[in-house]
């Protein structure tokens, strides 16, 4: 996923709980999609900024190498940034981006 096109808002949002059980029904359903994918979001994010970090780790750091290491601090800045996991999931969900299913009923 680009996070650099997330238009996700950065900040919480009142929503509409009719918006979010139009496509289940249900809006207990709905939330638990949400936090589903919200959860894969986060992990995704986590993986992506500890891969971009690696570049940086070092075993004979000290105090001052990781002040002055600008560009660790813009890529640790850029993700803080961003919109929280469960707003972009929120926003994809709104914008039918998610696509989810219900587990086979039958018995065999």
């Amino acid at each position: 996923m680009d996070f650099k096109k997330v238009t996700a808002p950065t900040t919480t949002e009142t929503r509409n709980l009719k918006d979010l059980t139009g496509k289940t029904g249900n809006v207990y359903e709905s939330i638990n999609i949400i936090a589903k994918r919200a959860n894969q979001i986060n992990a995704e994010l986590k993986d992506e900024l500890t891969r971009k970090l690696e570049e940086f780790a070092s075993v004979t750091d000290n105090l001052e190498e990781i002040f002055e290491n600008r560009e660790q601090i813009e890529i640790s800045k850029f993700y803080e940034r961003l919109p929280k996991a469960g707003l972009i999931a929120t926003e994809e969900f709104k914008n039918g981006n998610i696509v989810f299913k219900y587990p086979d009923e039958e018995i065999q």
